[in-house]
């Protein structure tokens, strides 16, 4: 399973990353490559795993759920010419770029896609392949508990996104620029969405510490060390990721440099773990 995923990582960014960025300049294809990756582990685990079935289309379900959501959205940022310009967050990468003095940026956008690609064949697909080798039909109460994490992460995360869209509306219908979303969420956490999508991630690997466990009879204890130590290093890889490689960090260099109320936001309001307001 991990030779074909590292094999369709490679022809999924090749295709629809790599090649674009080569011939407009811009990473902004990262955004949909990174998610149809995901969907393409959800198939696999499908297609290949020989666990219970169950449990195999519920992860392999959640992969693809957690895939179509953004690479549609992506998609349709695409559609709309979105992607004609450089995404914020990719502009602030080639900031460090210049604070790196790296002179060769289309070589540095090709290692920094297939980075992305690689984390999507290594580290992220290991949830889903793990769980995928379960073949008992009773579920744990690590199970049902990542589950019900996962549900309310997406809910958290699809409410924020949802106030998010509420507020931008109402500002434009006001002809209103510039203004800090601190509603619903926002007044808990400064990126309450990235913090979703980063407890998504924790669910999952909650649901993949009893497979884990039992994977301990068939494996010998180096690998099996390896694959747990693995399938831990994924929060702290979507952590560093949503915080700051692709996710807050960048945000909130532009934001506070094009709206003024920003750093009195800063100062009231926690930037990712949703706290009260000082």
């Amino acid at each position: 399973m991990a030779s074909i995923n590292l094999i369709t990582q490679f022809l999924l960014f090749g295709l629809i990353v790599c090649w674009p960025i080569w011939k407009t300049g811009r990473l902004s294809y990262v955004d949909i490559g990174w998610p149809w990756g995901l969907v393409c582990i959800g198939v696999l685990t499908l297609i290949l795993s020989d666990g219970y079935y169950w449990r195999v289309r519920i992860i392999g379900g959640v992969y693809i759920f957690i895939g179509l959501r953004m690479g549609l959205g992506a998609l349709q940022l695409w559609r709309k010419g979105f992607m004609q310009k450089e995404f914020p967050r990719y502009q602030y990468q080639r900031l460090r770029w210049e604070r790196q003095k790296k002179t060769n940026v289309q070589l540095a956008m090709q290692v920094d896609a297939l980075t992305q690609g690689m984390a999507n064949a290594s580290f992220l697909a290991l949830p889903a392949f793990i769980i995928g080798t379960n073949p008992d039909p009773t579920f744990s109460i690590l199970e049902y508990i990542g589950i019900l994490l996962w549900v309310m992460a997406f809910v958290f995360e699809a409410t924020a996104d949802a106030q998010k869209l509420s507020f931008l509306r109402k500002m434009s219908a006001l002809n209103q620029k510039n203004k800090v979303c601190d509603i619903g969420l926002w007044k808990y956490s400064r990126h309450p969405n990235y913090f979703a999508e980063w407890m998504v991630w924790n669910a999952l690997i909650l649901m993949a510490i009893p497979s884990w466990i039992g994977l301990r009879s068939h494996e010998p204890l180096m690998i099996w060390v390896l694959l747990g130590i693995g399938l831990l290093f994924v929060s702290r890889l979507m952590y560093l990721s949503l915080v700051y490689l692709t996710g807050a960090k960048p945000s909130e260099y532009y934001s506070f440099k094009k709206r003024p109320d920003y750093k009195a936001y800063q100062k009231r309001v926690n930037m990712f773990f949703p706290g009260m307001p000082k």
